[in-house]
């Protein structure tokens, strides 16, 4: 059985992001039943109208890819109550030009941690209007949100906090494995 390819994109884009080691975590969880695409969004430049139909290289092979992808995760931190526009910025250029937008229909899921005391609710809150809108197939439950523990930083997760990742892991792969049989 072939495992089905994953894009993701990590909204968290600084060298030492918790978002980027939270997605590592999630990685190792969900590994035999899913492959990540990774996709480094900073290096997409500022989507415009202005060239939407003559994209540059970069945002062609992000297109291809997202494209070629039978799901999608978005790992967001919160800034100012909502997600960055690092990440908005990647979710445009794979909606346009109207009328071919690329996650129609593809099953998706949010995770995301802060040192925030309500963790990415407000990201993910915001994240979830845009996402519904682009016709992507939410994941609603479990909800992956929280505040990072320190030993995130360290590269080491807790078990309560890594039993929970484990499940959401396992949910998002069972999420998309049916709605690949749909």
């Amino acid at each position: 059985m072939s495992k089905h390819k994953i894009i993701v994109l990590v909204g968290g884009i600084s060298m030492n992001s918790l978002n980027q080691k939270l997605f590592d975590f999630f990685k190792k969880e969900a590994a035999s039943a899913l492959e990540f695409d990774q996709f480094d969004i900073k290096a997409l430049p500022f989507y415009s109208q202005d060239i939407e139909n003559n994209p540059p290289a970069v945002a062609v092979d992000f297109k291809n890819r997202v494209a070629a992808s039978d799901g999608a995760l978005f790992v967001t931190p919160e800034y100012n109550r909502s997600f960055p526009g690092v990440l908005k910025n990647a979710i445009d250029w794979a909606s346009r030009p109207y009328g071919h937008n690329l996650w129609t229909g593809k099953p998706a899921y949010i995770i995301g941690t802060s040192p925030g005391a309500i963790g990415t609710f407000g990201a993910q809150s915001q994240l979830r209007l845009v996402l519904s809108f682009l016709d992507l197939k939410l994941l609603n439950q479990p909800e992956c949100y929280f505040t990072f523990p320190k030993e995130l930083e360290g590269g080491k997760l807790p078990s309560p906090a890594k039993d929970f990742v484990k499940l959401c892991a396992t949910k998002f792969a069972e999420w998309v494995a049916n709605s690949a049989s749909k």
